[in-house]
């Protein structure tokens, strides 16, 4: 192969790679929108039914024996999945999603290790711990934002923000959001 074929050849690998989301910048509109989130996510993280479910989880701890593997495993119509699916903290959760005409594409609430305590749908992974997303917040009380991604479960180009959960002047989990990138450069146009 001449170099020129192998040059060629380089170049259209990596414009192959270059993932979807690349083509999402986020213009200094789309962060005040994003930011305008955050702010609404942090009430959220406020709320007494978000505040009481991380208390519960934490008092009880991860699963035994579950990991990330044996958490993806399980099938959505398992009792553990249902049940965080559907506690009082992920019908909370549920609204939010609604009410913003999809504008957030997924939810789920944190305890203090990691773990899930509720969610609007089952999650790639049960534990973040060691993860920006969760530890950002949890070890430092601020909110943290991820690059644009694809989200393989609803199949929408989102970028995540989480915030921490906190009682008693202190986090004690956190609450994990994706937002539209779609809806938000909508929002941002206006």
């Amino acid at each position: 192969m001449c170099w020129i074929t192998r040059t060629f050849a380089t170049i259209a690998v990596a414009v192959l790679a270059v993932p979807a989301w690349a083509n999402y910048e986020i213009t200094p509109a789309l962060q005040k929108e994003i930011d305008r989130h955050v702010e609404i996510v942090k009430g959220w993280a406020a709320k007494p039914v978000v505040i009481k479910a991380v208390l519960s989880q934490n008092q009880k701890g991860p699963l035994a024996g579950i990991d990330n593997s044996k958490w993806k495993a399980l099938r959505r119509s398992d009792e553990i999945v249902k049940g965080l699916e559907s506690n009082e903290a992920a019908k909370f959760l549920k609204e939010r999603i609604h009410e913003s005409n999809e504008l957030y594409v997924r939810i789920f609430l944190n305890g203090a290790q990691g773990e899930k305590a509720a969610f609007s749908e089952k999650t790639i992974s049960y534990l973040h711990k060691g993860s920006p997303k969760f530890d950002v917040p949890f070890t430092t009380g601020k909110a943290w934002q991820g690059t644009p991604e694809l989200d393989e479960p609803t199949q929408t180009y989102d970028v995540q923000v989480s915030v921490p959960v906190v009682s008693e002047a202190k986090p004690i989990g956190v609450l994990v959001v994706g937002v539209n990138l779609k809806k938000l450069e909508k929002a941002a146009g206006k």
